[in-house]
């Protein structure tokens, strides 16, 4: 089989952009740009990507890690001067080169291996991935023969008035011959106003070798768009949150309004899901069949079960197993487990706790730190007094506990199974099986208190 290789291109600090975070770091729909590149170019079976970075170079690896291979870019002198830095890895193999942009998020895996499947097929040489635009204005023009056969990239500046009116435009990815593509590198010039080396000057070489150019022309237009401004960042994450969010309706999720439903590339959702108007599911999220997901929520790397419901409620890196609920306006801090058919309430903040089976949570509560068995009713108003101002500490209640309201537990602190804790008790010692705790002030009652101030 034929080897297939990638050479992303990734280099450029993206001055356009206004930011100190390295362009193709920016993220859409949870996930830096150069990420969805990576993702799909693998899906594409490639067996081999290299990417070409400069500046931001060690945050890129840290990002990508051995995913890829990896070529230092030290001066931008071209898309041209970009690849050759791949020399060492590709140069004198066998086989097909991708070479892509790393701030082209939109581009499929079905597109790439379209791609290679059409240049493999037509036994090209170099193959463009072009698309049809409506407006073409700013775009390279790609110029066919009478045959179909690629003539030449025209660039926009460059361009006649009969070759302005050519809509099919490339795109800036390309299919080569591996060995022809670094052998025609080492002839690129750079007599041109910018002095760099340009990636296009392959495709005349070529053309020159009378060796075979074609063009392969996508179906939608807007996979190849590539970011170089934050208004392309956001028209880039409103297409890519359609893409997702259309995929979800298909697999059978009830998104109430799509345009306000904002789902990360990674989140998993079951079938009859039902996700209200302003819900964000960030992540890796994980939310199972059946669920409801209010309106106003967050949802961040975390995993829902099946038959949950979240009412407009924050959860982060927490778990909610079946048929449990929570809110409205309540917050799964990190590390919650609320256990089968727990019930959290409303204004209920979890931190770093095990809430287990058939607990309820009504409201007005802070459980953090803590170990909560199965059955317990924890009154409005309760605390898990958790940090003595230098170090957390961990609280432990047994099943079937009754908690009062406005209960003050003091850790580290251990109620067992069966208890009753009276309300208004702050516990600061350990309590037994079986035991009623009671600890606040006796009551006491100054008759004629009234008559007695001065008025």
């Amino acid at each position: 089989m034929t080897q297939r290789y990638a050479v992303v291109l990734a280099a450029g600090q993206g001055s356009r952009m206004k930011s100190k975070l390295y362009k193709v770091l920016h993220p859409i729909a949870g996930k830096p740009m150069v990420g969805h590149v990576i993702e799909q170019v693998e899906a594409a079976g490639t067996d081999k990507i290299v990417t070409v970075v400069g500046f931001g170079a060690e945050k890129v690896r840290e990002y990508l890690g051995d995913r890829s291979e990896y070529a230092l870019q030290e001066e931008q002198l071209g898309t041209g001067h970009a690849v050759i830095q791949a020399e060492a890895q590709l140069k004198g193999k066998e086989g097909i080169t991708l070479v892509i942009c790393g701030d082209t998020p939109l581009l499929t895996s079905e597109t790439l291996t379209n791609l290679f499947d059409y240049h493999q097929k037509q036994g090209a040489k170099a193959t463009i991935l072009t698309a049809h635009a409506e407006d073409p204005t700013g775009y390279g023009r790609v110029i066919r023969n009478e045959q179909g056969f690629v003539e030449k990239i025209v660039e926009q500046k460059d361009a006649d008035a009969q070759e302005q009116l050519v809509q099919e435009i490339n795109t800036g990815t390309y299919c080569f011959d591996n060995r022809l593509l670094f052998e025609a590198l080492s002839l690129v010039g750079n007599e041109n106003v910018q002095g760099e080396y340009y990636l296009p000057d392959v495709i005349e070489i070529l053309k020159s070798q009378n060796e075979v150019v074609d063009a392969y022309k996508m179906v939608h237009e807007a996979e190849g768009m590539g970011v170089n401004d934050r208004i392309a960042l956001a028209e880039a994450t409103r297409l890519m949150r359609t893409r997702i969010n259309q995929r979800h309706m298909q697999n059978g999720v009830t998104l109430i309004d799509p345009a306000t439903t904002y789902i990360d590339s990674d989140v998993t959702i079951g079938a009859d899901t039902v996700v209200e108007a302003n819900v964000s599911l960030k992540g890796h999220t994980v939310i199972g069949e059946d669920c409801f997901i209010g309106a106003n929520s967050e949802v961040l790397n975390s995993t829902i079960g099946d038959r949950v419901r979240v009412t407009s409620s924050n959860i982060k890196d927490s778990v909610m197993e079946q048929d449990s609920n929570i809110g409205p306006n309540s917050h799964l801090r990190p590390h919650s487990q609320v256990g089968e058919s727990v019930h959290i309430g409303n204004f209920v903040e979890v931190k770093n706790a095990v809430i287990g089976a058939g607990t309820k949570v009504g409201h007005l509560t802070y459980v953090g730190d803590a170990d909560l068995g199965k059955n317990i009713n924890i009154g409005c108003g309760t605390v898990f007094v958790n940090y003595d101002g230098k170090n957390k500490h961990r609280t432990t209640v047994g099943d079937n506990v009754f908690i009062g309201c406005n209960v003050n537990l003091v850790a580290p602190v251990n109620v067992e199974e069966n208890v009753y804790i009276a309300a208004g008790s702050t516990i600061t010692k350990d309590v037994p099986t079986e035991a009623l705790a009671i600890a606040r002030a006796r009551q006491e009652n100054k008759l004629n208190y009234f008559n007695q101030l001065p008025h």
